[in-house]
């Protein structure tokens, strides 16, 4: 009976120690859990039960956070989105050489799948895209990527906007698709295969559109 005691003692001081967590820190710790638990489960099975279990807090804590399952899943989406979207941003702004831009862009990608994995497969293997809000998040995610690409297109070949955005939209698509489908083949090919194959085939189709003389 002690023994029970003293850990059920200990069990309460570890949820109010994780209480007294800034505001900021106990967000990240429950969207890390959740991001966990979503992307093993699934949305549908996921249980917000389960998710404060591991963020080790209590279900009225989380809630306080999030007042419903798919305001989690929301926000888990959003920040990796924005993640992802920087990335993609800071890769093509790194560099004013066009075929380095595709190799950098390519690496981001790579990048983002190594350090977040599980993020990766809930942004696009996720049981949840046919859901309104998940889908316009993805569609927002899809855009900016996009747009960064194709303002560097319209910029060097004089292609009207919409021209370049569809070839924004056509590169930014293979380069997920391809990722996707290198992670979900376990790595037969190594990272570096990859994304040399890649980079090969978006450089060659894109460096045939002819830059502009200015």
């Amino acid at each position: 009976m002690r023994t029970m005691d003293t850990q059920s003692l200990s069990a309460n001081n570890s949820r109010t120690d994780k209480s007294r967590l800034p505001r900021d820190e106990r967000r990240a710790i429950l969207l890390a859990a959740a991001l966990e638990v979503f992307t093993a489960a699934g949305y549908h099975s996921a249980a917000m039960d389960e998710i404060a279990d591991r963020a080790n807090v209590s279900k009225p804590v989380l809630y306080q956070h999030f007042p419903s399952k798919l305001d989690l899943y929301l926000a888990v989406l959003d920040l990796h989105i924005d993640s992802l979207v920087y990335e993609i941003q800071k890769a093509i702004s790194s560099t004013p050489d066009n075929q380095q831009r595709v190799h950098v862009t390519i690496e981001a990608y790579f990048n983002f799948i190594e350090n977040e994995g599980e993020a990766f497969r809930l942004l696009f293997e996720s049981d949840m895209n046919v859901e309104p809000q998940v889908r316009e998040r993805l569609n927002r995610m899809t855009y900016d990527c996009a747009a960064a690409v194709s303002g560097v297109i319209s910029n060097d070949t004089g292609l009207p906007k919409e021209a370049a955005m569809m070839l924004g939209v056509g590169l930014i698509g293979y380069v997920q698709v391809t990722a996707r489908h290198w992670l979900a083949r376990d790595s037969k090919l190594s990272r570096q295969q990859a994304m040399e194959l890649v980079e090969n085939l978006m450089w060659r189709g894109i460096s045939g559109f002819p830059r502009t003389d200015s």
